[in-house]
């Protein structure tokens, strides 16, 4: 009856101990939740800049722009930015350190390529007579596409710093999760890039 009565116990220890192993498991990073806010604040920055120029340009005194071509030069940069950087971790999880390094470095170079191509496309905007300050409408653009450059500048500071750990002979699980967060970041605001360009496109 006693050893019946350990056996039922052990059995409900070892049941609960599992229990708790599982949600141990499946706990969600810190990081990853604050970085969830992080987006969701920039989502909630960029909806209401958007909202306002939609409201601003009904208000009239409104001049009309032409994006520069430039601009679409720098959204393939970005797509091509985005796929590198699926190449990072996809070979950070195979532990293969050569690609990793590789695809990271190639992810910087199209990162910056994109800001100096974004840059160029303020100068074409002024050889329109765009200025960030004149018209609603071009203080509009340069806020929206400098606010973004700005977030890019923020990825591209954490890709640094993920490509520098990446040089390490192993990869082990904070390696991992800091190029996953970082590979969602970067996807996030390479896809924010997409919104504005599309918007600007047509909205203007």
């Amino acid at each position: 009856m006693i050893a019946k009565t350990l056996t039922h116990i052990n059995t409900i220890l070892s049941n609960g101990h599992a229990r708790s192993q599982n949600k141990t498991e499946t706990k969600i990073p810190s990081e990853k939740i604050l970085l969830w806010i992080v987006l969701a604040s920039i989502i909630m920055l960029f909806s209401g800049l958007t909202s306002a120029y939609v409201v601003r340009q009904s208000a009239g005194n409104w001049v009309h722009f032409k994006l520069p071509i430039l601009f679409s030069f720098s959204t393939s940069i970005i797509l091509l930015s985005s796929l590198s950087m699926n190449w990072a971790v996809s070979s950070a999880n195979k532990n293969n350190s050569t690609n990793t390094k590789n695809a990271l470095l190639l992810t910087l170079v199209l990162g910056f390529g994109f800001v100096v191509v974004q840059y160029l496309g303020w100068k074409s905007l002024t050889e329109q007579g765009i200025f960030l300050i004149g018209n609603p409408s071009g203080s509009f653009l340069y806020v929206l596409t400098g606010l973004h450059v700005i977030h890019i500048l923020a990825g591209l500071i954490a890709l640094c710093v993920v490509t520098v750990q990446s040089f390490s002979k192993t990869y082990n699980d904070k390696f991992l999760l800091s190029i996953k967060l970082c590979s969602t970041y970067w996807h996030f605001v390479d896809g924010l890039w997409i919104y504005l360009f599309l918007f600007l496109l047509l909205v203007r």
